[in-house]
């Protein structure tokens, strides 16, 4: 069958090639030819197919990688047999730079949590909030509230998994109390990462693209408290107020955890003195702060052996066999095992989303999307707009396709797209990187019915915020004209 397919993909790519070619003499717009019309349709088949994965059981890579192969594909063919090879190398190229920064950067952070995840710093909080003993209301705010200001350094992907196994454990069985505390956790992680710029991907793409600033992003961070604590107040009246069957476990932090953590602010840090310091593209900083955790590595595995002597006489001092049997389970500790265990499938999704709106930007779609958008309507109305785009189509996609488009427009509006594509991904599961997840890991507790009943309380939320920015910063742009 697959083979069949990919003979009949063919068969229609040689098709289209050879009706576009004498279509176009000077391949710049695509965007009514059938070769422009048959890379949207392949782009839509493949966000589809990733907007389904939860049924299908396929990691969203697959379909984007695809997809980006054959837009970039039709589009060199077209541009080679009308004399203007050297183009689309130039612009794949190009877009292939952006996404390198974007990769590296994201693997340095996703490489320090998975390393503070293996030292039990995430463990150790979850066994702390488990043994206090609270109360369903009670967890549905403290999960929350930390998902909210966590989310600014962990980013809201990592945050979001992280409290939601703790919901998962704790209410183990409750269906419709995980899932309410699943759309709660999704809505802070996302406002959370609205106003930083390791919060989301999206946030991280308007920083590195120079349109805002560091410090910048924190003037959002009322609208994005707004924006959390809106539909978080409606839906704890529908919470019942009780206490769940506590589940003790002991974690004992592994040795190195908290400097660890110091060393992912001080990568933070060389990431920001780069940029804003230097001029220099933040992913130097990041890179060399991967620097920082392989030294570290090193010193743990060099002396391994004299820490666990010592701890050794320390235990047997105190009397602690318990203490004795943990130190006997200590791994020294590898950087490149943690690089291996970064999220490969989000990195790859990332590089086929980029790949493919870089491709219907060339072939004339983004500019005339930003036409339609920015030109027809106010830019306050467009960012509102997109903002509930994302929703539907994934927050990841409609920031890069805006910055792509690079429509001219106040710093105010730069704000507040950035804070429309954040947040607007809240008002559906499939709309953040952080609900698409929490899908798989409570599976059939949390879904996408299950999310879509409080969407009109979400949207509460979006609208409240955006209100809050207009009113809070109406000085840095023209909300009118």
């Amino acid at each position: 069958m697959q083979r069949k397919l990919s003979l009949l993909t063919l068969g229609g790519l040689g098709a289209l090639f050879s009706t576009s070619i004498a279509a176009a003499e000077v391949p710049q717009d695509l965007t009514h030819t059938s070769v422009g019309l048959f890379a949207l349709a392949v782009f839509v088949f493949a966000y589809i197919l990733v907007m389904a994965e939860e049924y299908l059981h396929l990691r969203k890579s697959k379909p984007v990688l695809i997809a980006a192969g054959i837009i970039w594909v039709v589009i060199g063919w077209t541009y080679m047999h009308n004399g203007f090879g050297n183009l689309p190398k130039d612009a794949f190229r190009h877009n292939l730079l952006e996404y390198a920064e974007l990769l590296l950067f994201l693997l340095v952070a996703m490489t320090y949590i998975s390393a503070m995840e293996e030292r039990g710093l995430f463990d150790a909080l979850r066994s702390w909030m488990i043994r206090r003993g609270f109360s369903y209301k009670s967890l549905f705010w403290l999960t929350g509230i930390l998902a909210f200001f966590i989310s600014p350094v962990a980013d809201n992907l990592t945050t979001a998994l992280l409290m939601s196994t703790v919901v998962i454990k704790v209410a183990e069985g409750d269906k419709k109390f995980i899932n309410i505390c699943c759309i709660n956790i999704v809505i802070a992680a996302n406002a959370g990462g609205a106003f930083s710029p390791f919060g989301d991907i999206t946030t991280l793409m308007v920083w590195q693209a120079g349109i805002i600033e560091f410090n910048e992003f924190f003037i959002l961070f009322i609208p994005a408290v707004v924006n959390y604590l809106v539909p978080a107040i409606i839906m704890s009246f529908f919470i019942e107020n009780r206490c769940p069957v506590a589940v003790y476990e002991k974690v004992v932090l592994k040795r190195g955890a908290l400097r660890i953590v110091f060393l992912f602010l001080l990568t933070v840090a060389s990431a920001v003195a780069c940029h804003s310091l230097f001029d220099l593209p933040p992913v130097l900083g990041m890179m060399t702060g991967l620097g920082y955790l392989q030294f570290f590595g090193y010193y743990l595995r060099q002396t391994l052996d004299k820490s666990v002597a010592r701890q050794k006489v320390m235990a047997a001092k105190r009397g602690d066999e318990e203490a004795l049997q943990r130190l006997g389970s200590v791994v020294p500790f590898d950087v490149f095992s943690r690089v291996a265990r970064a999220e490969w499938d989000t990195l790859l999704f990332f590089y086929g989303v980029v790949m493919c709106v870089g491709g219907l930007g060339f072939m004339g779609y983004l500019a005339l999307g930003s036409e339609l958008l920015y030109g027809h309507w106010n830019a306050v109305y467009a960012n509102i707009a997109i903002g509930l785009v994302s929703a539907v189509i994934d927050n990841i996609p409609v920031m890069f396709a805006v910055l792509t488009m690079n429509p001219e427009m106040s710093h105010g509006n730069w704000l507040l797209v950035t804070l429309a594509a954040g947040v607007g991904g809240s008002l559906l599961s499939v709309g953040s990187a952080a609900g698409v997840a929490l899908m798989g890991q409570a599976r059939g507790m949390y879904t996408f019915m299950g999310h879509l009943k409080w969407t009109p309380v979400i949207l509460l939320g979006y609208v409240a915020s955006i209100m809050m920015h207009l009113w809070l910063n109406a000085d840095s742009f023209n909300i009118f004209g």
